[in-house]
């Protein structure tokens, strides 16, 4: 069991680093300290004491303790840099590719990188945004955490802020902080996917979209889009959305249920466009099951061009991700903004910036234009 004091520490550098105490501003008294922990004033004066020592407050004679200005506090190791990457998962075939990028240079700088995975949660996000507070590195890159949704930690955020840590973005990004970030255009993205079905004489395509992260939300946008322009009437059925707790079960059972009514309303899917080439492989083991041939009998097109995309017998059409270069580029963002901050530099600004997505053609597609076979699987 942890001491007491260490327990009342905690739960007051709970509340400096989500902002509950702002800078200045008179924390709880020693009394009331006292009356919530049901302790003695030991303990309470000891963990005051830990965080005076440490920064966090400051005491007034005769007024009581107050919350230090964060901005002001310094990394305890000043001749050690450091930057802090927090993404969704680190074993994620993309984040892995974008960690390696942002390593690669700025182990050549001189930094040392700690990771952290959320799961794509908000609980862990909240967990380790705290610990980057209290580490206070020189700056941050973040993968947002369900960047389509409400997010419960941006006060955290606006500590970052606070204190002056630097960070940046990437693939998303909260729309309320309108921070500096590095995406992809997945609007644009989702748009050529069904475009390229499209131009190969394909009008019955399935969408599959992760709805809880705005890539995903954005790249149904750009199916919605590209139907819409080529005047291809869009079917509700055929727009199957899932979030991060059922991303491996929810598709998967749609597919299943949309193959087997098509011999009721004879209404034949020809292609699939898929969230990311992972969720394409699953799909493909469906098809597989019902003896369903791609791209012979249908099409599919995936989306991040990972390794995935050429590890199957099927070599998925992807569109491609800049996975390394997007965490090369993040790292040399991060560290111009460290360098500007140390040398108080205002007149070069830095800017956020979206690459242009491109399709990677292979052999999960086929032209169906001069296919007027209407039977069904």
């Amino acid at each position: 069991m942890k001491p007491k004091h260490s327990i009342i520490r905690e739960y007051l550098l709970s509340k400096i680093l989500d902002g509950s105490y702002a800078p200045h501003n008179k924390i709880n008294s020693e009394s009331e300290l006292m009356e919530i922990f049901n302790v003695s004033r030991h303990p309470v004066r000891q963990a005051i004491g830990d965080l005076i020592n440490q920064g966090w407050l400051y005491s007034k004679q005769g007024s009581g303790t107050f919350c230090a200005d964060k901005s002001k506090r310094q990394n305890d190791g000043s001749d050690i840099k450091n930057i802090a990457i927090i993404t969704t998962y680190i074993s994620d075939y993309i984040v892995s590719a974008i960690i390696r990028g942002a390593e690669s240079y700025l182990s050549q700088n001189g930094y040392n990188v700690s990771l952290f995975s959320t799961n794509n949660d908000h609980v862990k996000e909240k967990v380790f945004l705290k610990r980057i507070l209290a580490l206070h590195p020189d700056g941050a890159i973040i993968e947002p955490t369900k960047s389509a949704m409400s997010n419960p930690n941006l006060n955290l955020y606006l500590n970052l802020e606070e204190m002056n840590i630097p960070y940046i973005m990437i693939n998303a990004y909260y729309d309320e902080l309108e921070p500096l970030s590095i995406t992809i255009d997945d609007e644009l993205g989702g748009y050529l996917q069904v475009k390229h079905l499209i131009d190969l004489g394909h009008r019955n395509i399935i969408g599959f979209f992760k709805t809880d992260d705005i890539q995903g939300t954005r790249r149904m946008k750009g199916y919605l889009k590209a139907l819409r322009k080529h005047n291809i009437p869009i079917n509700p059925r055929f727009i199957v959305t899932f979030d991060t707790s059922n991303q491996m079960t929810k598709p998967i059972k749609a597919l299943n249920s949309l193959l087997s009514q098509v011999t009721k309303d004879n209404l034949k899917p020809t292609g699939l466009v898929c969230y990311n080439d992972e969720l394409a492989i699953l799909l493909l083991d469906v098809l597989r099951s019902k003896n369903i041939t791609v791209p012979n009998d249908i099409s599919i097109v995936g989306y991040d061009n990972s390794f995935l995309a050429e590890a199957s017998e099927v070599k998925l059409t992807s569109i491609d991700h800049p996975k390394i270069k997007m965490g090369n580029d993040a790292a040399k963002m991060i560290v111009e903004l460290i360098t500007k901050k140390k040398v108080n530099q205002k007149h070069s600004k830095i800017e956020s910036f979206v690459y242009e997505p491109k399709l990677i053609i292979r052999n999960s597609t086929k032209n169906i234009n001069s296919n007027n076979d209407s039977s069904v699987y």
